[in-house]
């Protein structure tokens, strides 16, 4: 029998199921989280560094009840193949093109799409693409404005500038187990909300051979994303899709300095502050999936 949901007796509760899939695009095998009706509203859930679908983990439940949800592994990142960096190009440009082959795959035409961190610049090039196919935004510490890359960005910066081997090395204590923890705990006011889970996932991954440098490749390329800024503004501007921002103001990698710009370019913008750092949804979920399930049920259901 193929059980798609399990309703708790008295209390009518659904427990969505969420199916973990792998499927080959180009070559190279996409691991994808997905739950909910598949003629629903699509919500895609495009992750962050250092980690992957996993973040999403908790959230994807409770949206399948009405919408159906894909969260996609980047190659490189939580379950999907990660090649060699030196005969895979590492790049946002090539994330965007397998997670349109993935979309094409399953036959997704239009889709609200929830950015965070690398999610974002992969998201912009989807909507670049064909900005007609996106329904609506939600927006969470994802960056689109020269404004929002400070002081954790300075080294990254040198790295773009001079492209040396040493400016390269010094990054790579962005990959250590201090760095992941400091992601995930960082403007946290209290650190006991945050599983532990989330670093003993992330760190392995990042420890595997070779995967040193395929973030220090993402890193480098990270660069390609600023020229593609105005563009999305001007898409911003033309299309006006509605969005939602739950941003983690206390975040020291993309601080609120990125967040309030969008104000500027988005006339249907819903915009939150949530006092809390980079991963919002490990520290403020109970304060924020109700803030975009209504967001999502007055603009995309």
């Amino acid at each position: 029998m193929n059980i798609s949901q399990v309703s708790i007796a008295s209390d009518e509760i659904i427990l969505p199921v969420v199916h973990h899939r792998t499927v080959a695009i180009d070559g190279v095998n996409i691991f994808y989280r997905e739950a909910g009706a598949e003629n629903a509203p699509t919500i895609l859930l495009l992750h962050g560094f250092p980690t992957s679908s996993h973040m999403f983990r908790n959230l994807i439940p409770v949206l399948a009840d009405t919408y159906h949800v894909i969260a996609p592994d980047y190659p490189g990142y939580g379950q999907s193949d990660a090649p060699d960096h030196k005969s895979f190009a590492y790049t946002f440009d090539r994330c965007a093109g397998l997670i349109e082959g993935l979309l094409r795959k399953l036959d997704i035409k239009r889709f609200t799409m929830y950015l965070m961190d690398y999610g974002a610049p992969v998201g912009w090039r989807l909507a670049l693409a064909d900005p007609n196919r996106v329904s609506a935004l939600i927006i969470q510490n994802g960056n689109a404005y020269d404004e929002g890359l400070k002081e954790f960005w300075d080294p990254i910066k040198k790295y773009w500038d001079d492209g040396l081997e040493a400016s390269r090395n010094a990054l790579k204590s962005l990959l250590s187990l201090e760095t992941t923890k400091f992601q995930y705990t960082d403007g946290v006011s209290d650190k006991s909300r945050i599983s532990p889970d989330n670093w003993t996932h992330d760190q392995p991954l990042l420890n595997r051979p070779g995967n040193s440098d395929v973030q220090l490749d993402m890193l480098y390329d990270y660069r390609t994303n600023l020229p593609l800024y105005p563009r999305v503004q001007e898409w911003f501007r033309h299309s006006q899709p509605p969005t939602l921002i739950v941003w983690g103001k206390n975040d020291f990698i993309f601080p609120a300095d990125g967040a309030h710009p969008y104000k500027r370019d988005l006339s249907n913008l819903e915009f939150h502050l949530i006092d809390t750092g980079h991963f919002v949804l490990e520290d403020k979920a109970d304060e924020v999936v109700p803030i975009i399930r209504d967001f999502l049920r007055r603009k995309v259901a």
